[in-house]
């Protein structure tokens, strides 16, 4: 993904977006041996050779966590009420990385990490079509009806979801619970869809982006993920390039 000239400088610790805007003016930087003065100029990190003062500049290195957020955490760098944060649980992480998407306070599971913006612009677009599964957790098995009103989409806030899939888990009571995949991510999404046909939700927990499933991995824990991992969450093709970090 291409970006400003400016801001990948600033991001491999050059300066300032502002000075490094100052030193592309001054002809200081170069992309693939041409000199580069033009402001707003973008290029593509992964794709071309950075020089500043005639030294290689080399971008921030990427980091991709899979984490099973329990409850309790909000998906935030910091919050004003003093609540615990995500990261509050990765002290060993030393590079400054955010969520992908969102679980508020009271939703546990799968939630991805990273400092690379690429990756959560092309897992939250719907247009890329990156599944997100849950496990949904109600009182009462809804009626095939309401199911498939939430199946075709149901307006929420005045807007419309997309098509989801949605199956019977287990119907053993006093937690019924359910299974639904969506394409996309508005906020608190599933407890509105459930809302909105008379099923509150008791407990959400997101398993899986895409084919990435949180398998055994234990609450509050996360782990590094891989290549492998990574073409997981896609339907077809990675849709952008992967560098230094394992298959």
């Amino acid at each position: 993904m291409k970006e400003r000239l400016q801001k990948i400088l600033a991001r491999a610790g050059i300066g300032s977006r502002r000075k490094c805007e100052e030193y592309i003016k001054a002809g200081r930087v170069q992309v693939n041996g041409a000199r580069i003065t033009l402001m707003g100029y973008k290029v593509d990190p992964d794709k071309v050779r950075i020089t500043f003062d005639g030294k290689p500049v080399t971008c921030e290195q990427k980091v991709y966590l899979l984490l099973n957020k329990p409850t309790g955490y909000v998906t935030t760098l910091s919050d004003p009420q003093g609540r615990a944060i995500v990261t509050d649980l990765l002290p060993d992480i030393d590079k400054r990385i955010f969520p992908v998407g969102r679980l508020d306070l009271n939703s546990e599971g799968a939630l991805l990490l990273t400092n690379d913006g690429r990756l959560t612009n092309y897992i939250l677009h719907p247009r890329y079509g990156v599944a997100k599964t849950y496990e949904v957790t109600v009182e009462e098995v809804p009626v095939p009806a309401l199911l498939h009103r939430l199946e075709q989409g149901i307006f929420i806030d005045g807007v419309k979801t997309l098509p989801a899939k949605i199956r019977l888990v287990s119907r053993k009571k006093p937690k019924i619970r359910l299974e639904i995949i969506l394409h996309e991510g508005k906020k608190r999404q599933v407890r509105k869809m459930f809302s909105a046909i008379g099923h509150p939700v008791k407990r959400l927990k997101r398993t899986a982006y895409g084919g990435l499933r949180l398998g055994h991995l234990r609450g509050g824990r996360h782990r590094y993920l891989t290549k492998k991992d990574l073409k997981k969450i896609f339907p077809g093709k990675i849709p952008f390039t992967i560098k230094n970090i394992p298959d």
